[in-house]
């Protein structure tokens, strides 16, 4: 079924827009930012503003220079981990990649831009991987989990990869971890069984406590 933006309009008549992107569990939030002199006021986060409402588990905040490449990461499902991200100060471009054996949009990914003027966020469901590349010369990332950091659950696949066609900036040498380096080629996750499975996956977001899909939006 074809994907369509949601709108809504809270109390206090602020609209809030969750779009997708256009990987099934991928949608991406533009908020509406009041300014006037003495500064800013936005909802980044609410829960039943979320395509797939979340259990809140663990925050993280990540601080780093420009060039960084963090990822591209994704959880063992069940149980998986769903985030939230968004970019607090400077500027990242940020990728989710469907790493979901059985999917119809296996392998590919969808890159947007977070920055600290526009404030818009990323939602990304169980089983989807996550990147992101800093653009300016700092940049604070903070994302919200569904469940805990559990490093046994954890996996990566290279973000280099060519297969994954991620077209990351030209001109600035990326900065890896050791770890990431490291990590495998989304054909060698697949050979090693590190990928999940979309039946997995899909079965996750219907299960009780999972993140429900909204009707329409399978």
């Amino acid at each position: 079924m074809r994907y369509r933006p949601w709108l809504e309009r809270s109390p206090c008549a602020m609209i809030r827009l969750m779009e997708p992107l256009g990987l099934n569990g991928a949608w991406l939030f533009t908020p509406r930012i009041h300014g006037d002199r003495r500064g800013a006021f936005l909802e980044w986060f609410r829960n039943d503003g979320l395509a797939h409402p979340m259990d809140v588990a663990q925050a993280n905040c990540s601080i780093s220079v420009k060039g960084t490449l963090r990822g591209v990461h994704f959880a063992d499902v069940p149980p998986g981990q769903a985030k939230y991200v968004t970019c607090v100060a400077g500027r990242v471009l940020d990728v989710v990649v469907d790493v979901r054996t059985g999917s119809p949009t296996f392998g590919r990914s969808v890159a947007v831009e977070l920055d600290d003027r526009e404030r818009r966020a990323v939602y990304l469901a169980e089983g989807l991987g996550h990147g992101f590349f800093v653009l300016s010369e700092s940049a604070t990332v903070i994302y919200l989990c569904s469940t805990p950091y559990a490093p046994r659950r954890e996996h990566g696949v290279h973000p280099l990869d060519p297969a994954l066609g991620i077209a990351w900036p030209a001109g600035i040498e990326p900065v890896l971890s050791d770890k990431d380096a490291a990590a495998p080629t989304l054909t060698e996750a697949a050979g090693q069984g590190l990928l999940p499975s979309y039946a997995d996956c899909l079965a996750r977001y219907e299960a009780p406590g999972g993140q429900q899909l909204r009707p329409g939006r399978r």
